[in-house]
C-alpha cells in the first residue's frame, strides 16, 4: 500500500482533506499494534499486514481492514481479481460521507464494539483466578499429544510444513514438535515413542524442505518470512531479525538431533547473516530487518519485489560462462522463461526471472553432465561465490529497517550463544564469532536501553535510545537470551543482569489477581490490556516468561520463581486445554510444572579435564529442562543457598531434580 495508495495524490488528498492520517511503527508500539488487530481479527474473521483503522477521536474503531488495492497498481493487478476488490480510495470515500452523515451513530457502534473488546479480553485475563490456583489438578502431559496429533494432520507430506499457502515457518511449531523425543520418558510414555520419532521426521523434512527453497537466500545467507507458494519456492523476500533467530535455534537443534551436514549448513548460514553487515550493528547489537523490494540497477527508479534476489538465465552465463552458468543453472532450477508461475506474478515482477531454489544433488547432476562429482561440487561453490560477489558490487541492497529492538535482540543473543557452544569444538573461530557477537549485542543493550537507576529497559535504539518503555516481550526475550549466554559461558554478569530484569518484569507486567503477564503497563490512552499466551511469528511472552523462570528457579533454587512459573501457565489453562496446539510454546512449561527441571552444577578449576568433559557432553544434547551452572561464582553462590554449601574448586558434578541433588557425572 505504500507504493499504491500513500504514494497517490488522490489518496493523499482525501486524507489530508477529511481525516488525521497516523503511521505507526508496530515494531515501536508492539501494544497498539495488537489492540486495533484484535478488532480487526474480531470484526472480519481475519487479520494481517498492512492494517488499516479508522478510529473516533476517542481512539475507538469504528471500521477496519488490512490490504485494499490503490490507485496506483500496476495494469496487471487491475486485470486480476483484486480488481473486483473495492479500493482504499472507496473505502476512505465511503467512510468520509458516513461520518459527515451519521457521526452519533458511528460512534456509539464504535463504543459498543469496545465494550465488547474489554469483555473479550477479560475473559482472557480472568480465565483462572488466584483462587483457583495451587492445587493439585493442572494442565496434563497428554496435552502434548492433542498438539502432536493436530499438527500430523495439518502436515503436508510432499511439502513440509502445515499448511497450504502462504506458508510460514513459525519455529515455535517446529521446535516443539523436535524435541518432543527429547524430555523425559514420562513425555514419551504419554505421546508414544514412534510419534515423537514422527514429530522430529515432519520437522526435519519440513527444515530441508525450507533449506532448498526459494525461502533461503541460495548464494547469500539468511530466510525470507514465508513462502507465497506451498512449495516454499517463491517467498515474500523480507528478511525479519526474530525468524533468523528462532530459525536458528530449530536448526541447530535439528543438528544435534540428527548430525545431519545440511542441517549444520543451515547453522552456518543464520549465524553468518546474524554476525555479518548489514544486520550487525557495528555498535553491538542486531538491526530489525531488510525489505522485500529494492531497486533492480543503481539507474532504476523504481522498486521490484526480490529484485535483489532473481536471477536470468543470460545473467548467470554472463557471470559464470556458458559452462558453469549451464550447471548451476541446472542446480538452482533456473530457466531462460523465469521459474515463477503468471498467477503468481501480478505485478510483472518476475517476467524471465528466476528465484534460486536446489533441484537437484551434487551427485545426481554430475551424472547428468557427465563430470565427476568433485568437479561439479567446486563449480557449484565457486558458482554461488562469484553469484554473491557479483550481486553485492551491481545491485542496490534492499533498505534496511535500522531498529535495535530489545526483544528481536534477546531471541538473537540467545540462538547465538547456543550455536556458539555447540561449536565449540567443531569451529572454534566461528565459536568466538557467535559468542563475540552476543555479548557485543548484551553489553550494548546493558549500556544503551537499560537505565541502572530505575532498572527500566526502553524498547528501540535508532541514532540514539527512543522514549518507548520496554514492554512485556522485551524483558522476556532478554532475560531468555541472556541466561543462554550465561550457560555458555558462565559470566555471572549475564545470570545477574536476568535476575535484575525478571524482578523488573515481574513488578511491571504481572497480573496478582490471576497471574500471567500483561502485554504492556496499563494507560489510559490503551483500549484493552491484553494477556496473550498464544504464539504466532513470534513465541508468546507468556510462554517465554514461564521458561525463564522455571530456568531461574532451577539456577538460583528460588522457590518464588518456581510457583509464579506454574502459575503463568496455571493462568492460561482454559484456553490451553482447548487448543493446545496453539499455544505450543507453553507446552514445554507443562512439562516442567509436572516433572520438574534438572539443575547441573559443575564446580572444578575451569578448563579442567572434568569440566571440559562435562561441558561437552552437555553441548552434545539439545537440553531441554535442563539448566547449568558454574559453581564456583561468588555471585551464585550467594544467591543460591545449595550451591553456597559446595565446596569450592572441588571437582564435582551436582545434579539436581524433583527435590534431590545427587554427585556424580553418571547422573547427567
Amino acid at each position: 500500500m505504500e507504493r499504491e495508495s500513500f504514494a497517490s495524490p488522490e489518496i493523499a488528498h482525501i486524507l489530508n482533506s477529511h481525516f488525521i492520517p497516523i503511521k505507526m511503527d508496530r515494531e515501536e508500539r508492539p501494544d497498539v499494534d495488537a489492540i486495533y488487530m484484535n478488532y480487526v481479527q474480531a470484526t472480519t474473521g481475519s487479520g494481517g499486514w498492512p492494517l488499516n483503522v479508522f478510529l473516533t477521536p476517542d481512539l475507538e474503531p469504528v471500521f477496519g481492514g488490512t490490504y485494499w488495492p490503490g490507485p496506483n497498481r500496476s495494469m496487471t493487478a487491475q486485470g486480476t481479481l483484486i480488481s473486483q476488490t473495492v479500493g482504499f480510495q472507496d473505502i476512505l470515500e465511503k467512510m468520509r460521507d458516513v461520518w459527515t452523515k451519521q457521526e452519533s451513530r458511528c460512534r456509539e457502534s464504535a463504543k459498543q464494539i469496545t465494550r465488547q473488546l474489554r469483555e473479550f479480553a477479560q475473559e482472557g485475563v480472568h480465565s483462572r483466578q488466584m483462587g483457583e490456583k495451587g492445587g493439585d489438578d493442572g494442565l496434563e502431559i497428554d496435552l502434548l499429544d492433542e498438539a502432536y496429533q493436530h499438527f500430523r494432520k495439518k502436515y503436508d507430506k510432499t511439502n513440509g510444513g502445515f499448511s497450504i499457502a502462504p506458508k510460514f515457518p513459525t519455529p515455535v511449531n517446529l521446535q516443539f514438535l523436535l524435541r518432543l523425543g527429547q524430555w523425559p520418558q514420562a513425555v514419551k510414555d504419554v505421546v508414544g515413542a514412534e510419534e515423537c520419532t514422527d514429530a522430529a521426521g515432519m520437522v526435519i523434512n519440513t527444515l530441508r524442505k525450507m533449506a532448498r527453497g526459494g525461502i533461503r537466500d541460495q548464494i547469500g545467507f539468511g530466510f525470507s518470512r514465508y513462502s507465497v507458494t506451498k512449495d516454499w519456492s517463491l517467498p515474500h523476500f523480507e528478511k525479519m531479525l526474530y525468524d533468523q533467530a528462532q530459525l536458528l535455534d530449530v536448526y541447530l537443534d535439528a543438528f544435534l538431533i540428527t548430525r545431519d551436514p545440511e542441517m549444520l549448513g543451515a547453522v552456518y548460514d543464520i549465524a553468518t547473516y546474524l554476525t555479518s553487515p548489514p544486520m550487525a550493528a557495528s555498535t553491538g547489537g542486531f538491526y530489525s530487518a531488510e525489505d522485500a523490494d529494492s531497486y533492480p540497477t543503481s539507474s532504476d527508479n523504481e522498486k521490484r519485489e526480490g529484485a535483489y534476489y532473481v536471477w536470468t538465465l543470460k545473467e548467470f552465463r554472463t557471470v559464470l560462462g556458458d559452462r558453469d552458468g549451464n550447471i548451476c543453472a541446472q542446480f538452482y532450477g533456473v530457466v531462460a522463461d523465469g521459474n515463477v508461475a503468471r498467477e503468481n506474478d501480478p505485478h510483472d515482477e518476475f517476467i524471465s526471472q528466476n528465484v534460486l531454489k536446489i533441484t537437484t544433488t551434487p551427485a545426481a547432476l554430475a551424472k547428468q553432465v557427465g563430470m565427476p562429482e568433485s568437479e561439479v561440487v567446486t563449480i557449484l561453490k565457486d558458482g554461488r561465490k562469484k553469484l554473491r560477489e557479483y550481486r553485492d558490487k551491481n545491485r542496490p541492497r534492499p533498505a534496511l529497517d535500522d531498529k535495535i529492538v530489545v526483544a528481536w535482540n534477546g531471541l538473537a543473543i540467545g540462538s547465538l550463544s547456543r550455536t556458539s557452544a555447540t561449536l565449540e569444538d567443531i569451529d572454534p573461530a566461528k565459536s568466538k564469532e557467535c559468542l563475540k557477537a552476543a555479548e557485543d549485542a548484551a553489553n550494548f543493550i546493558r549500556k544503551e536501553l537499560f537505565d541502572e537507576d530505575s532498572k527500566t529497559l526502553y524498547r528501540v535504539y535508532r541514532e540514539g535510545r527512543g522514549d518507548t518503555p520496554g514492554f512485556c516481550d522485551d524483558y522476556a526475550f532478554l532475560i531468555h537470551g541472556l541466561i543462554n549466554l550465561y550457560e555458555a559461558t558462565f559470566t555471572e554478569s549475564y545470570l545477574e543482569f536476568a535476575d535484575v530484569l525478571q524482578k523488573q518484569q515481574i513488578e511491571l507486567f504481572h497480573d496478582p489477581s490471576s497471574s500471567g503477564f500483561f502485554t504492556t503497563r496499563p494507560h489510559p490512552s490503551l483500549l484493552l490490556h491484553l494477556k496473550s499466551g498464544m504464539d504466532n511469528a513470534e513465541p508468546s511472552p507468556n510462554s517465554v516468561s514461564a521458561s525463564n523462570l522455571h530456568r531461574l528457579a532451577s539456577l538460583l533454587d528460588d522457590d518464588e520463581y518456581a510457583k509464579l512459573a506454574r502459575e503463568t501457565v496455571a493462568a492460561f489453562e482454559a484456553e490451553v486445554e482447548q487448543f493446545p496446539w496453539c499455544f505450543a510454546g507453553m507446552l514445554s512449561s507443562v512439562v516442567a510444572s509436572r516433572l520438574g527441571m534438572k539443575g547441573v552444577v559443575i564446580t572444578s578449576a575451569e578448563g579442567s579435564q572434568m569440566s571440559n568433559d562435562v561441558r561437552q557432553k552437555l553441548r552434545d544434547s539439545v537440553g531441554v529442562g535442563r539448566t547449568v551452572g558454574w559453581g564456583d561464582g561468588e555471585w551464585l553462590r550467594s544467591r543460591n543457598s545449595t550451591v553456597g554449601q559446595m565446596k569450592e574448586g572441588r571437582e564435582t558434578v551436582m545434579v539436581c531434580e524433583q527435590g534431590a541433588c545427587r554427585e556424580g557425572v553418571e547422573f547427567l
